[in-house]
């Protein structure tokens, strides 16, 4: 009898571990979310009622549309560099053998380990230099040198199950090195790429500090908020939190959903 009790007592204490723990982390956001469609201009209890006056608000500010739509498109450059940085990176370190390997593959994955006011202050002064500095271009390149880094971890362990003797296979059947690449390797890393795609544009459009350092008048979204912060009280940064979280949960679940993609094909038999 006491054989079965104490794996379903593990099993429930187990679950109401896991359960509080996600009461403890979703918590914060919960409450940005409830207040963001609260009728009260302050975040008071008790609910001052359903409104949807703050959403309609960040929609007519201009200000907050322009910051929405640099963050699309930093994001989305972002996401396409990082993806190709990230398999260019993964594919040399599978693939071949040199003198530096280990300095190649530290020098990728090393950027998001650099505290981000520390690595955002080296980038204002290197982009200064170059007369870079308050374009959204600069924004996009340094936000690539953060997410490529989660890019090439993604598409290495993909290609971690792909055997090497296949691209050989195909360069033996007569085909050249670029389409070997491009009609087996590609194909093989697609989730992991659509992944990687999907992941690097979470973290770019999340990211605050290196674009408040190197954007200049071109806020983001993350930046808009904190300008928002440095004023008043504002309620609509509830809602404007309330879009980005539903924008950065998307974009993390779609990337997670095709990494489990990756698992499942691996563990199929046929």
């Amino acid at each position: 009898m006491a054989t079965r009790i104490l794996p379903r007592l593990s099993r429930l204490a187990q679950h109401l571990f896991l359960a509080g723990l996600f009461v403890f982390i979703a918590a914060p956001m919960l409450v940005i979310v409830v207040f963001s469609f609260d009728a009260n201009r302050f975040p008071t209890i008790p609910w001052g009622g359903f409104s949807l006056e703050w959403h309609r608000a960040i929609l007519e500010d201009a200000m907050v549309r322009d910051a929405f739509l640099n963050s699309i498109l930093v994001g989305l450059g972002t996401a396409v560099l990082s993806t190709l940085l990230g398999f260019a990176a993964a594919y040399v370190d599978y693939r071949w053998r040199f003198f530096g390997k280990r300095a190649f593959v530290l020098l990728v994955a090393i950027p998001p380990a650099v505290p981000v006011t520390i690595l955002g202050m080296a980038m204002l002064a290197f982009l200064s230099r170059l007369g870079l500095f308050g374009r959204l271009e600069a924004v996009i390149a340094c936000h690539t040198a953060v997410a490529s880094s989660f890019s090439m971890a993604l598409i290495r362990l993909r290609l971690n199950d792909f055997g090497r003797d296949l691209e050989p296979a195909a360069w033996n059947l007569g085909a050249s090195h670029a389409a070997a690449l491009f009609t087996v390797v590609v194909p093989f890393c697609r989730p992991a790429l659509i992944a990687s795609f999907f992941l690097s544009a979470a973290v770019s459009f999340d990211e605050f500090m290196i674009a408040w350092f190197v954007g200049g008048v071109h806020e983001t979204i993350p930046v808009r908020i904190l300008n928002l912060l440095q004023g008043q009280v504002n309620p609509k940064i509830n809602a404007i939190g309330t879009v980005v979280l539903a924008v950065s949960i998307v974009l993390v679940v779609l990337a997670q959903w095709f990494v489990g993609v990756r698992v499942g094909k691996r563990a199929d038999p046929t």
